[in-house]
């Protein structure tokens, strides 16, 4: 019922806001879907009237006025997208992350088809109207990941799903087995988080590392989000830590390419030829070593001192050498 309601209150919002002239109560109950079949003349002015009062209660300059001033005719209604836009608003990260959910529940609700019959049967019936007045109250998604939809979707209808999916390194890729809980953005980034059935335990996948399709991999309905699970907590909790610090490395040209996703070549003296000098992003002391340690001879660490004597005591360790 409160869904049927927001559809309603936001296709009455739209058709108002997008005419050039008053609209009179009859015209409204033409052109808003939810009017149409509100049965009864009473039944009709009694959900308007509401409706009417409660945009008001939200903020929203709803004006009242006459087609001809001349002339003492039934009122009309609008609302002056002057009067409604707002001033340009900074969001933080998660602010933008529902603002982008809010996007694909406005493209998938089925709110843009209800809205495009109500412009077309305003324009049949002679009234003007401002499409480009639309913007103020359609949400924009910035940025697409492009397995966003099929993971939003699985989610959804809580069905099982296969991907392949790059490690944080790009070191290896392998085929991962999901029961996707949710969609999230977090630290700017979009990832699924559910139940890993190869590993039996929740996991968090970023969407940019996700390779090729992802595929069904079993029935609509076949699993349920186990109650009490905080999505959100659980995604911090899996998350990594955020990469923060920074080491120095040199790295043998055309090599390492799995470290150079989070690190950039800097310019500086003393770098041997066939050779470059990264500056590396890293979270985890232990976790940079593990992964420099993987390049073998082509990468040396240069500092911190800490990440460098864990490279050097591992490699004395595997050399049989005392620490």
């Amino acid at each position: 019922m409160a869904a049927r309601k927001s559809e309603r209150l936001l296709n009455l919002l739209i058709t108002l806001l997008v005419a050039r002239t008053y609209l009179t109560k009859e015209r409204l109950r033409e052109v808003v879907e939810q009017y149409r079949a509100a049965g009864s003349t009473e039944a009709f002015e009694k959900m308007f009237e509401r409706d009417k009062e409660e945009l008001r209660s939200l903020g929203i300059p709803i004006e009242v006025g006459h087609l001809d001033r001349g002339f003492d005719d039934e009122p009309g209604y609008r609302i002056v997208r002057s009067a409604f836009e707002l001033p340009e608003i900074d969001l933080e990260a998660d602010e933008a992350a529902v603002i982008g959910l809010a996007a694909r529940v406005w493209q998938h609700a089925g709110l843009a088809a209800q809205t495009s019959d109500a412009l077309v049967k305003l324009k049949a019936a002679g009234v003007s109207v401002d499409r480009e007045a639309l913007n103020v109250v359609q949400p924009q998604l910035a940025a697409e990941e492009p397995t966003f939809e099929a993971f939003w979707d699985a989610t959804l209808s809580r069905t099982p799903v296969r991907f392949d999916y790059r490690t944080m390194t790009g070191a290896a890729v392998g085929t991962r087995h999901l029961q996707p809980w949710g969609v999230v953005s977090y630290r700017a980034r979009w990832y699924v988080v559910g139940l890993d059935t190869d590993r039996d335990a929740p996991r968090l996948f970023r969407l940019s590392r996700v390779q090729g399709d992802v595929e069904r991999a079993g029935r609509a309905g076949s699993f349920q989000v186990p109650d009490g699970t905080d999505i959100r907590s659980l995604t911090q909790s899996l998350a990594p830590p955020a990469a923060d610090r920074v080491a120095q490395v040199l790295a043998r040209t055309d090599s390492a390419h799995g470290l150079r996703r989070h690190s950039r070549v800097v310019a500086g003296p003393g770098v041997p030829e066939g050779w470059e000098r990264l500056e590396t992003r890293y979270a985890g002391t232990d976790g940079l070593a593990d992964e420099i340690l993987g390049y073998g001879a082509d990468v040396v660490v240069e500092g911190p001192d800490d990440v460098r004597d864990i490279v050097v005591r591992r490699l004395r360790e595997l050399a049989g050498e005392p620490s």
